[in-house]
This record gives C-alpha cells, structure tokens and sequence, in this order.
C-alpha cells in the first residue's frame, strides 16, 4: 500500500512538470522593438569645484595685442633713484612788491667815505706799447695812478671822472680807455684833432666810468697820429676822482 502512493506521487510531479514547460513553450511571446528616446531631464546641480590643474604650455605669439586691462594694485614703493643733473636756470620772474620801509640810518661822516683822486703831468718822453704815460704826479691821494706804467687802478668801486688835456703841434688821436682785472676791455673812447697850421694846440677829452675793484683806465695814443709835444712851454695833463662809491 506504501509503495503505491509513493509511485502515484511521483507520477503527479512528473505530470506537472510536463504540463508546465509545454505551457511555457506554448505562450511566450517575442522581444518587442525599442521605444522612443524620452525628453532629456532637467539639469542637474552644480559639481564641487575641481583641483588646480597643471600650468599649461606657452602659447604661441601671434604679434596681435589684447586690449588693455585692468588697473591692478599699486605696487610696493621703489628704492629713491639718484638725483640727476640740475636743469637751466628759467627766465627771471616778475618783481615782488616793494618791501617796508626800513629804520633810518644813522648820519653819514663825508671824512670817512674814500675820496681817491690823482693828477700827473708828462715830462719825460716815457713809452710803453701805445700807453701815454704820465710820469710826474702833481695830485696822488690814496694811490690809484702807477706814473711808471700810466694806468690807474680802482681800489675802490664807484663811479670816476676822468679828464685829459694834451698839447702838440701835429695830428693826434687819444683814447679813454678801461679794462676788467682780467684785461678784457670795457670801453674806449676816442679824441682827435688835426694840426696844419703847426701850431700849440690842445686835443682834450673827459669821461664819467662805473669801475669794479681792479679795473684800469689809461690814455693811448693812435700808433700813426700819437706825437706829443715835449717841452717846458706847456704841460700835458691826465687827472681822475672818485663821484660817489658804489652802493
């Protein structure tokens, strides 16, 4: 009895497994074709930012140029540089106002102010170069005229007269003149007079000079019309004083 149920269960199973896989056999049905591909979805949220990447590569100069960029930030001050040559001096500017008026001084004392003045005849028929000199001194107060070489010499600057009386027989031609310490000449002025007849006559000549300390002045004869006459008869005379000092 045990050995018959067991045969009639296991011919059940079998059944059913055979009706199983001839059903699944029978009603499958075949893959279908893809579908249509849907609209794409909405974007997605921003990604965190990635790490630096390596500097690239120099690129290459095409000769075109950007346009300019921003102002960036002033820099650190540089190290003063050395200072350059002095400019030329610019045109003299305007005058200023007068200024106040000062305190007033105290009286002058004409006895203290310098009053050089000379006066010298010649006698002696001394030459040097074209310089007439003078040599006898009638008038030396304070020293200004040297009667060995005929040039006076300012000591004291100011402004000086100087005159000249001088006699001959011939033509003659006489000059004022002056120099800076340095020997280069300031002025010259020139006299003449023609003779004919042979007779004294006197060629004279006078000048007002502003003079510096160490400037000359002399009298020089033309090389051609320069004779002087030379006798007892009459004097030759060459005289010069201090006007007023310089301020």
């Amino acid at each position: 009895m045990m050995e018959a149920s067991q045969g009639w269960l296991v011919a059940c199973v079998l059944a059913m497994t055979l009706v199983s896989t001839v059903t699944e056999e029978v009603c499958r049905a075949p893959n279908g074709k893809d579908g249509v591909a849907g609209i794409p979805g909405r974007p997605g949220r921003p990604g965190l930012k990635g790490e630096r990447g390596e500097p690239g590569a120099a690129g290459i100069r095409t000769g075109i140029r950007g346009p300019k960029g921003d102002q960036g930030e002033p820099g650190i001050p540089g190290k003063p540089g050395n200072m350059g040559f002095p400019g030329p001096y610019g045109p003299p500017g305007s005058s200023g106002p007068p200024g106040l008026k000062g305190a007033k001084g105290n009286p002058g004392n004409i006895r203290d102010q310098p009053r050089p003045a000379f006066s010298a005849i010649r006698r002696n028929s001394l030459t040097s170069g074209n310089v007439v000199i003078f040599d006898k001194v009638i008038t030396n107060q304070e020293s200004p005229y040297q009667n060995n070489t005929g040039y006076f010499i300012c000591a004291v600057p100011g402004f000086y007269y100087f005159t000249f009386q001088v006699i001959s027989k011939w033509d003659i031609c006489l000059s004022i003149k002056s120099s800076s310490s340095r020997g280069q000449l300031k002025s010259s002025l020139g006299f003449c007079d023609a003779n004919s007849k042979g007779l004294f006559q006197v060629v004279s000549g006078g000048t007002v000079l502003q003079l510096l300390q160490g400037d000359r002045v002399w009298i020089e004869k033309d090389p051609v019309k320069g004779r002087i006459y030379q006798g007892t008869e009459v004097d030759s005379i060459f005289s010069g004083f201090l006007i007023f000092p310089s301020a």
